[in-house]
Formats: C-alpha cells, structure tokens, sequence
C-alpha cells in the first residue's frame, strides 16, 4: 500500500493552486477522515485544474462565434439491403475477421452508469431487459465477443481483449458480477476494468466545492474521461503490450450492439482511418440525436438543437436527409491515434455544465442541497476529439439490426427494455426466417432469441433450422 502524504505536504500542492481553502476544518476532523481527506486530496491533480478551467471557459465563449455547420462531405458507407456498396461491405468484413484473427482489435465499453432510471439498483450492464434466457447487457457483449472469437479463428485461435471502463459507483459490483459469473465464458486475463475519471466540482470563481468537512464534492468527466482514464490506468499501455492497433468503444445501453464487429472495423482500415463512426440514419427530420457533420472542414458531432428546421429537414438529391448520420455512440479508434494525437491534447477537452451541487454549510455544520444552479462540473464527451481526426470514416447500418437502446423506464413507447427485447425478437425471427426457417406459433407477441453463442449476426443457422417449422415463442440452442 503507498505511503499516505503528509498533511503539510497536501497543504504546500494545495496552497501553490490556490485550494488551501479544503484543509480549513481538518482540525476538527477524525483521524480516520483526516487521512481519507488527504487520500482524496492526493488523487486530485490539483495542479492542472486552473488550466483546464481556463481551456473550458474559454471553449464556452468561442460558442458564441461558432462556425457554421456543414454536411459531412466524404464518403458515408451503408450497409443493407438497399445498399450500393455490397462488394465493399463484404470485403470489409474479411478485412476485420483478418484483424481480429492477428490479435490486433479490443473492444471496449462504456459502462459507468447505474440503471436508476431504469428502476434498478446496480450497475446497468448486470439490467436483465427479460429476455426469455434471462441474459443481462454485460452477458450477451461477453458472448458476442467470445463467438466472435470463434468465428474470426478459422480452424486457428482468436482472441479480443475485452474493456470495462467503470465508475467509482460501481466497479467493485461490476467486477464481482464478472468473477461471479466466471466472466461469461471469456478467458478471465482478457478482461480488465478500469474507472472512469473525477473531477472536483468548483465554484463559479474556480474555487473547490466542499461536500463536507472532510470531502471534496466530485463529478464524473463525462464520457470523454476515457482518453484521460485509459492513460492513468496503463490500459493503454496494456493494450501495446497485447499488440493492439485497432479499438471499437461502445455504450452498455445499446442492446443490440456488436463488439468489435468486423464489418466496421474492417472499413476503417479500409479507409485508412484514425478514427470512425457507426450510424443509423435518422427516423425522421426532427429525432432528437446528435448527428455528424462538419464545421471548419473538421468533422465533428451537433446536437439536435444545434441545427435550424431548415437544415434539419433539408435533403440530397435522392430524397435522404443531409444531415441524417445519427450518432449512437459507437466508435473506432486506431491506437496510435489516441496515444500520439488525443492524450497530447486532453487538457483542451472539457466543457462547463453549470449545476446543483451539495456543498459544506460551516455555520449549521451540514451538507446543503441547493434549489439553483451553485457551481461548475468539467466533463468532456467522447466525440469531442473528432475534429482532431485526419481520415474519419462513417458506416451507415440498419437500425433494427444494430441499435436498440435501453435508456427509458420499462413501459415507455421507446428506448425502453421492452422495445429493445421487442427488436431482439424481430431480429431473431428474422435471421430464422432468412436462413430457411417457417415461424409458426404466437408470431406477432411471442419473444423470440437466438442468443449469441448460437449466432453473432445470423450466421451459422441453416443446419438448425431450414425446413423446420419453428415454433414461437423461441429460445434457439445448439
């Protein structure tokens, strides 16, 4: 175990920062809060926050001049049945199998948040959206990756390492869920867990907030803390060392997500690509996501809000939305690229969200809850690197196949568990059907699963099910 600093030598960090001001009640503190103070207080880099609050103050008044927002101009690849690029897609895919067979590709999760809205008391990757089998967010990503594996060794072995980034609130339930479970089939040394950064939350003229006597108030750095957490943690040292190049991250609230899905990362390479980005084309001119697009020749991700009807609605000589690329959190990254281009820039990367945040009252000696807006959260997003990117590539891919959100309540119309599990359904009786089965039975309301050690993506099923009337509901098995 390290050795705990010293309070004066706490004190000599925080006084040269201008924080000394969170030592004021140690005095009267425990011994027991003394020392988790100054534990805390050690793990802060008190040193860099003047200049990080400057680079996001700064990023919030270069808004007010924001450059104009244009379409995404390069080359946006669709996989489909309406696609035009077949031959290309196909050709990927071996690409990314070849690259998963020479060790080369991890996938990586994002999965720090709890499933409170979801009305579950735990980590959201361990939510169960009550599939027929029961198999929770983090099972069937495990499960995909493992028949991944199979698929890319081709008579030889494969293996892709597996990432976790979790947070402070649930890593030890994430990780003793994995162990629990024996990580779900995956070689135990091919998975690791690492924690989603803290920032100290800060008064409106820099100061940090005081969550009690003996605590500082901390925030999460929002999605974009995994370039700052992958290097703090030796991940990415980690990765090197297993001869990683390429990285697919994802989000645990997409139950139809793929992980290191060739096809993607295949076209990436292709592209010769630094960086790349999944989509669904949106529903509608109006659906509130966040799109690619491009500002000052860069690429870029904006929010919904941030574009006019007129160019919401506007479209391209074929009748399909110009700003459409709809952004579902779904990325690749070659490793090179976040080492030599987005680590040398982290400190430019955060933004101010102005909050409600509990803080020290010293004169009732309590842990007050504001009704306004009383302080600062730096926090980051995971695409606000793009614009660092020399060769972005996009992958257009069908909705129903690849993106089924788990965000909403059960019993909400959408992004719910239960019309996540209702596209799992449709899914599944689709790959049945594709592959010479007759679906006979409750077809309309039935739940139906072909789990992933079964199929990745609806290969494989022919011997299981051509000719054979398959009744629904249905869990298919080997």
């Amino acid at each position: 175990m390290a050795t705990l600093p010293t309070e004066e030598e706490i004190r000599s960090r925080y006084r040269s920062a201008g924080q000394e001001h969170v030592l004021e009640h140690f005095s009267s503190l425990s011994n027991t809060q003394r020392d988790s103070l100054l534990e805390q207080l050690d793990s802060i880099a008190v040193e860099n926050l003047s200049g990080l609050l400057k680079a996001a103050l700064s990023d919030q008044k270069s808004l007010v001049e924001e450059a104009e927002i244009k379409p995404f101009s390069k080359k946006v690849a669709r996989v489909g049945n309406d696609s035009l690029d077949g031959a290309l897609i196909e050709e990927a895919r071996q690409v990314g199998l070849e690259a998963i067979r020479n060790g080369q590709v991890a996938a990586l999760v994002l999965a720090g948040g709890q499933g409170t809205r979801l009305g579950f008391d735990g980590p959201k990757g361990m939510y169960d959206i009550g599939l027929p089998s029961g198999r929770t967010l983090f099972c069937m990503i495990a499960e995909r990756i493992q028949k991944l594996c199979q698929l890319a060794a081709d008579d030889g072995t494969a293996s892709i390492p597996f990432y976790i980034m979790t947070s402070p609130i649930n890593h030890d339930d994430t990780a003793s869920y994995f162990e629990a479970n024996n990580y779900f089939g995956l070689p135990p040394d091919s998975v690791q867990l690492f924690q989603q950064g803290m920032l100290p939350c800060l008064t409106d003229d820099g100061k940090i907030i005081l969550e009690s006597a003996g605590k500082v108030a901390m925030a999460p750095d929002g999605n974009g803390g995994i370039y700052p957490s992958l290097l703090k943690s030796g991940m990415l040292d980690d990765m090197k060392s297993k001869g990683v190049k390429y990285l697919h991250v994802f989000s645990i609230d997409n139950a139809l997500v793929k992980p290191a899905e060739p096809t993607f990362i295949g076209y990436c390479i292709q592209q010769n690509a630094d960086c790349g980005n999944k989509v669904v084309w949106k529903a509608h001119a109006h659906e509130k996501v966040g799109v690619v697009a491009e500002k000052d020749g860069k690429p870029c991700v904006v929010e919904y809000s941030d574009i006019t009807s007129e160019m919401a609605e506007r479209t391209d000589e074929n009748g399909r939305l110009v700003f459409g690329a709809g952004n579902i959190c779904n990325h690749f990254y070659t490793l090179d690229f976040i080492i030599n281009v987005i680590v040398p820039n982290l400190g430019n990367m955060y933004h101010v969200a102005r909050k409600k945040i509990p803080y020290y009252d010293q004169e009732t000696k309590t842990t007050v809850t504001p009704t306004a807006n009383n302080g600062m959260k730096l926090e980051s997003f995971i695409f606000d690197v793009f614009p660092l990117s020399q060769q972005m590539a996009i992958l257009d891919v069908p909705r129903s196949d690849e993106f089924a959100p788990v965000k909403n309540a059960l019993g909400s119309s959408s992004d719910s568990p239960g019309t996540a599990r209702e596209m799992i359904s449709a899914l599944s009786q689709k790959w049945v059907k594709d592959a010479g089965g007759n679906l006979v039975g409750d077809i309309i309301d039935a739940i139906c699963e072909v789990p992933p050690p079964v199929s990745y993506s609806g290969e494989g099923l022919e011997e299981l099910v051509a000719g054979k009337d398959i009744d629904c509901p249905f869990v298919l098995e080997k």
